[in-house]
């Protein structure tokens, strides 16, 4: 294929990265060869108040990639407690679509090919994040012509199960994984809980007093915090962790296990 192709002014060759949830050592050797082969990286920032969450990506790229163009986006804002929950989604990943795209379109374009264009995603882009289905709608708007490659990432699920030193099943027992929105209507069954995305600490009402829960914010960072033990005991203690790491970090990225104290 000749180098001087005529290449559309919307053709990407886009990379969603999974970068691991936070630690700088558990990115892989296959997310760093994908980084080191981009053109540039779209961020979404969510402002001054998430400013670390930021850095910690642009850190990898100055450790592995320096001369990687990087475009940081105003990600658009959200209503956290709407009424209709799934709509103002479709809404807010509308916009960010429209976000992306117009960063694209300030790319440099190579000549000959497309540009190649990267996307960091916290832990794995497969589990409970967004930018492949941003991605996949960029795509299908008409013109543009959008290339898929994803890398895995080590999530914030295993990272927790290791930083507690626990695993996240028992012999022969499945593990449930959902978010806080949803865990009343899990919680009864008596199974394993992987909880993400509970700003409302859901485990409160939904959990048995002595369930125990295995709890991680912001892991891999510096700023990490683990707290582990029975409910009724250790709930304060995460609120308070909670209202710490919001005030002193700007942001808290956690996710727990909830566990009946029954046998193996």
């Amino acid at each position: 294929m000749s180098s001087d192709r005529e290449v559309s002014d919307r053709e990407i060759d886009a990379w969603v990265i999974g970068v691991g949830p936070g630690n700088p050592k558990q990115i892989t050797v296959e997310a760093v060869d994908a980084i080191r082969r981009l053109d540039g990286v779209i961020l979404l920032d969510k402002g001054e108040s998430t400013a670390s969450m930021r850095r910690l990506r642009t850190d990898l790229l100055d450790e592995y990639a320096p001369d990687t163009t990087v475009l940081v986006v105003a990600d658009p804002p959200r209503d956290r407690r709407p009424e209709d929950y799934a709509a103002e989604v479709r809404r807010w990943h509308a916009a960010r679509v429209d976000a992306i795209a117009e960063a694209v379109d300030r790319f440099p374009r190579p000549a000959g090919r497309a540009p190649v264009v990267g996307f960091l995603v916290w832990g794995d882009p497969s589990l409970y994040d967004s930018t492949l289905r941003l991605v996949d709608a960029l795509a299908a708007r008409p013109g543009w012509a959008v290339t898929v490659h994803v890398v895995p990432g080590v999530t914030s699920a295993s990272a927790l199960a290791a930083a507690h030193a626990i695993t996240a099943n028992r012999i022969g027992r499945p593990v449930h994984i959902t978010t806080g929105r949803r865990l009343s209507e899990t919680a009864a069954t008596g199974e394993d809980q992987i909880v993400m995305l509970d700003g409302a600490e859901a485990f409160r009402g939904a959990a048995r007093p002595d369930d125990t829960i295995y709890w991680g914010a912001n892991l891999g960072t510096p700023d990490e915090v683990l707290i582990s033990g029975p409910v009724a005991r250790v709930a304060d203690d995460i609120s308070a962790a909670r209202a710490d790491l919001k005030s002193r970090v700007g942001w808290v990225m956690d996710i727990y296990l909830l566990r009946r104290p029954d046998a193996d």
